[in-house]
């Protein structure tokens, strides 16, 4: 885009030359108002990509948050389920001593 402003500039100032002042004069506006608007169509360019990214990495955090979220809840549900499988475990060791201890009594 920027070739293009400058490459039109530069065969306007090689016309500009063999032209009236007026001429010259209608001609630098019309290259004035061509370099504005490159310049303003790259500064939406370059906003649209801003948006674009931010937009984008929000949905990125949003997605590993929610993946957190779900890798927690399943590591509480395994340390609940441990907790409660040693319990019974143990419950079922003392038991088994017990009936142990009990039977050599006889």
């Amino acid at each position: 885009m920027k070739f293009l402003a400058i490459t039109t500039g530069l065969v306007a100032a090689v016309a500009l030359s063999a032209c009236s002042p007026s001429a010259q004069n209608e001609t630098a506006e019309a290259a004035n108002a061509i370099g504005a608007d490159v310049s303003a169509t790259t500064e939406n360019a370059a906003d649209d990509v801003d948006a674009a990214t931010d937009e984008a990495l929000g949905s990125a955090e949003a997605t590993l948050d929610n993946a957190g979220a779900k890798v927690e809840r399943g590591a509480e549900r395994a340390g609940a389920e441990i907790s409660e499988t040693a319990d019974e475990a143990s419950q079922a060791t003392g038991e088994a001593l017990t009936d142990a201890g009990n039977a050599m009594k006889r």
